[in-house]
């Protein structure tokens, strides 16, 4: 973490100083401007990940309104993928979801103890994280939690940001001839008696806003979405589960490990132990519904629910004593037409003002734990793109790839999802009765193994196109596959010897990251390709530093080059290594000396890890999103600068 750039100050460092003089407060006064850049609707998990990233940016003009009285208190969601605590490691709270969630380090399996028997026997363990998927585990926080640490930190930020509480969306309208503030949006402020804010006069309880963006991340029944005649499509299943946070005693063994129960009578649980020691969540499997019984899943109750959980884990008890939350659902998938108000037929004559995210344009059922993380990833993908726009970087046709990068997503997570709660709902198969089909444990134990790369989270990936690269040059950097996240390794910061993940240090700051992995050589010498590289990013016309950065902000504004080194970190002297991996910057112009890395020679060798040509060297590109976006060899210095012509905006002024 560094601070004290802009001078000395005591205190938090989370806590950082509040934009200059003429930045409006951003401290949810309840009242909000006439025209806003960004109006974020909804407060779920794409929407505060979208909102805590444009909070980096005061000088862009976010509102963040929500039709609920106040922050949410008790979540539904609670598994976060090692994706997701990747994500938070760049707003710094990853450590805070590690000390205080769940780790699932284990999965158990149980099934029918024999033919005929009643009762359950583990069939089955595994790692719940397969080795090598990612340095962070799979956790269980509250999602309440969460979101608060990410509400947390848009109050600290620079933006002071936080949402305007007790709005609800009634309409939004794009305006052909609306100007710079085209989208017009109609909200409703909650009357006394609501789930809003205070009781305010009728004639004021309309409120009309102009913003240049709108983003509905306003949940399954998103007003947005509707206001802009999208449709969710898809079909139920026709299945229902109950799923309970209980407090409870019992024997049976496994209740502190995630645990897949499938019973001879044919129910399913699914156990997720939570965070706090005590507290456990139990999926249950409540059976098929008739289809033309509309109120079959209404007429479910706690008990019921504890009635199933206790037959399915039969021969051991379960007494609960306290439920903090239950609720039945019907498993079903279903994805919107479009992810933003561009129709097909217009795509490529305007480019989108209002997007929909998270839950307002794909739901699925919740026991493979994605929807809060796929949501997340909807808003982190967008925040960016938009902050890149507002602030001159990257014309508006960026805009674009959100609906084509992250519909593609959403529907290989709805043919996942369908694949999973097909198997997680399945009967044991009869062996006797090989055509009524079915699922054995050790198939649900193969089923639930292999899918394991898509629940942690990294299942993702973007096709060649504006934003990723092509795979030419794969082979200098195997280990850093383009369109796939950037997966961080350990490094040794060449200036204090401190050991750090290379992934660790990138901020969710809307900065691309440009790692150069130097090659073969003495990377002091002015002859190796480290320096010439460094020359060409410092001096060169072409080099996407020089041609948009803004004059004036420091040299990392927009690029964060770091470079990695393949001697150890006490066989380099800082001062003979190029200028350019040193700069100066802040008011102060001081040295930023955290920009150059070692292979850690104690440790694993990133070189080796991720499969760098030691000859060569290699230029590792990565989004602001923590995606791959192109692998070069470390002398392709035009094709680097070529890559980046293609989407951003020279001599950019920053707001």
């Amino acid at each position: 973490m560094q601070f004290y750039l802009d001078g000395y100050r005591p205190g938090d460092p989370d806590l950082r100083p509040a934009a200059p003089g003429g930045v409006e407060p951003r401290s949810g006064s309840g009242e909000l401007p006439q025209e806003v850049d960004v109006l974020v609707v909804g407060t779920g998990p794409a929407g505060v990940v979208l909102a805590a990233q444009l909070a980096e940016f005061p000088g862009i003009t976010t509102r963040v309104v929500e039709r609920r009285n106040g922050p949410l208190e008790l979540g539904q969601a609670d598994g976060v993928a090692c994706r997701t605590v990747e994500m938070f490691n760049a707003f710094g709270l990853a450590e805070k979801l590690m000390r205080e969630g769940y780790w699932v380090n284990e999965t158990t399996f149980w099934g029918p103890e024999s033919a005929d028997s009643s009762g359950i026997v583990r069939t089955g363990r595994v790692q719940d994280v397969a080795e090598g998927l990612s340095e962070y585990p799979h956790v269980i926080v509250n999602q309440a939690r969460m979101q608060e640490y990410l509400l947390e930190h848009m109050r600290n930020s620079p933006a002071r940001l936080e949402p305007e509480y007790g709005l609800e969306v009634t309409d939004v309208e794009v305006l052909p001839d609306g100007g710079d503030y085209p989208v017009k949006v109609t909200l409703r402020r909650a009357a006394d008696g609501e789930a809003g804010a205070a009781a305010v006069p009728a004639e004021a309880s309309t409120v009309v806003v102009r913003a240049k963006y709108v983003v509905g991340a306003d949940g399954a029944r998103s007003a947005v979405r509707k206001s802009l005649g999208i449709e969710l499509r898809g079909d139920a299943r026709n299945h229902a589960w109950g799923v309970m946070d209980v407090l409870a005693v019992t024997d049976f063994p496994d209740v502190r490990v995630k645990s897949v129960i499938q019973s001879p009578s044919g129910g399913n649980i699914l156990i997720i132990p939570r965070e706090g020691g005590y507290l456990v969540r139990f999926y249950v499997d409540l059976g098929d519904l008739d289809p033309a019984d509309r109120d079959a899943r209404k007429r479910f109750t706690r008990e019921s629910l504890v009635e199933a959980a206790q037959k399915i884990l039969h021969p051991y008890t379960l007494e609960v004593k306290e439920t903090a939350w239950w609720s039945v659902y019907e498993v079903g998938q279903r994805i919107a037409d479009r992810f933003d108000d561009v129709l097909d037929a217009e795509r490529g004559t305007r480019t989108p003002r209002v997007f929909i995210a998270g839950d307002a344009c794909h739901t699925h059922s919740a026991k493979a734990g994605q929807g809060m993380n796929v949501s997340m990833q909807d808003g982190f993908n967008l925040g960016w793109k938009l902050a890149a726009v507002l602030e001159g970087r990257s014309p508006e046709s960026l805009l674009d790839t959100y609906a084509g990068e992250r519909k593609a997503i959403a529907q290989e997570l709805i043919d996942f999802d369908l694949r999973f709660s097909t198997m997680m709902a399945a009967k044991p198969k009869d062996p006797e009765h090989a055509e009524a089909g079915g699922v054995d444990p050790a198939e649900k134990q193969q089923i639930f193994t292999e899918a394991g790369r898509f629940t942690a989270g990294f299942a993702t990936e973007y096709t060649p196109a504006l934003l990723t690269g092509t795979t030419q040059h794969q082979a200098v950097a195997t280990g850093f596959p383009v369109g796939q996240r950037f997966y961080s390794a350990p490094v040794v910061r060449l200036a204090d010897a401190r050991p750090v993940g290379l992934g660790h240090v990138a901020e969710a700051d809307g900065r691309w990251r440009i790692y150069a992995f130097a090659g073969a050589g003495d990377p002091q010498s002015p002859e190796s390709g480290i320096a010439a590289f460094s020359r060409f990013l410092a001096e060169s016309e072409n080099s996407p530093v020089r041609r948009f950065t803004p004059d004036g902000a420091d040299p990392d504004a927009v690029f964060d080059v770091r470079a990695v080194f393949q001697q150890g970190h006490r066989d380099l002297a800082l001062e003979k290594l190029p200028e350019f991996l040193m700069p100066r910057k802040g008011p102060l112009g001081l040295v930023d000396y955290e920009k150059m890395f070692t292979a850690d020679a104690a440790g694993s060798d990133i070189f080796e890890e991720r499969g760098i040509d030691r000859t060569r060297g290699a230029i590792v590109v990565v989004r602001p999103d923590q995606y791959v976006a192109q692998v070069l060899p470390l002398d392709a210095h035009q094709e680097l600068a070529d890559f980046f012509t293609g989407f951003m905006l020279p001599t950019a002024v920053l707001v």
